[in-house]
């Protein structure tokens, strides 16, 4: 059991899976919170009474903590956006280079990208796929063999999970981010390529808006089919008043980023001041 007056903060995708345990420790004096990225897609009544049960819930954005009340009903949540730290500008490529940081899973729909790019054969750029292919393997070999189809070999590079130097030289590169995802509680991907001056493009109704805010660097479309996005990546590859008008926004809202300190402070205060 833990001690009375201690403060606990439990992922959600553990804390749904016990949600006995978070009402005892409750009750026994200890302060649960939950942090919960995003609402389950299952296990609806468990992560009911696990949210029920704990002191309080601290989501990533605004678009989370709706997800969660309008799944469960009134929480008392807390919102803590991620926070990123300004790096170095991109150089950006010639032809134009396209970066997607994100796992190759269904949600982050990859093959609609890539179907949306094969529709783009007659213009120049080039793409990097850049995350895990072993979260989803079966997934991963779809997303391969939607570039073999295609014929896209030489321009879509797919390169398996970066960290480091190998990342950050893919930041370099860039010249525009895609983070199409059906779901996302907030998008980390989409506050890193700002904080490299990067513009991006983000799928409506989805916590990446929020990450992309109002900063005018990039759009968020309507993805009801590959067009749409063939269409805006064209204007984007052909418009070079278009390119240098979401860079100069990408360039402002770099200086302008919250830092993880703030994200960390506004955590401090929540479970300070919660009074169970």
């Amino acid at each position: 059991m833990l001690d009375v007056g201690t403060t606990v903060i439990a992922d959600g995708l553990i804390a749904s899976g016990a949600p006995e345990e978070i009402a005892g420790a409750v009750n026994a004096g200890t302060k649960v919170w939950i942090l919960s990225h995003m609402a389950l897609a299952d296990h609806h009544d468990l992560e009911a009474k696990a949210l029920n049960s704990a002191t309080g819930i601290i989501c990533p954005s605004a678009h989370a903590a709706a997800e969660l009340e309008a799944k469960h009903g009134t929480q008392n949540s807390v919102v803590a956006t991620p926070g990123a730290e300004k790096a170095n500008p991109a150089e950006g490529s010639e032809p134009r280079h396209i970066a997607v940081v994100a796992a190759l899973l269904p949600n982050k729909c990859q093959t609609l990208l890539v179907e949306a790019l094969s529709r783009l054969q007659d213009l120049a750029w080039t793409a990097a796929l850049i995350g895990s292919q072993d979260a989803d393997p079966g997934y991963a070999a779809e997303v391969r063999a939607a570039v073999e189809h295609y014929g896209l070999e030489n321009q879509i590079s797919i390169t398996g999970e970066l960290a480091g130097d190998a990342l950050e030289e893919q930041w370099h590169r860039a010249d525009l981010s895609v983070l199409i995802s059906r779901s996302e509680s907030f998008g980390m991907s989409v506050t890193e390529s700002l904080a490299h001056g990067i513009p991006v493009l983000v799928r409506q109704g989805t916590g990446a808006v929020e990450a992309l805010g109002d900063t005018g660097a990039g759009a968020a479309l309507d993805l009801s089919d590959p067009g749409t996005l063939a269409s805006t990546l064209r204007s984007w590859l052909t418009d070079h008043a278009q390119q240098q008008t979401w860079r100069n926004a990408a360039m402002t809202a770099r200086e302008h980023l919250q830092g993880w300190d703030t994200t960390a402070a506004t955590v401090l205060k929540a479970v300070q001041s919660s009074p169970r």
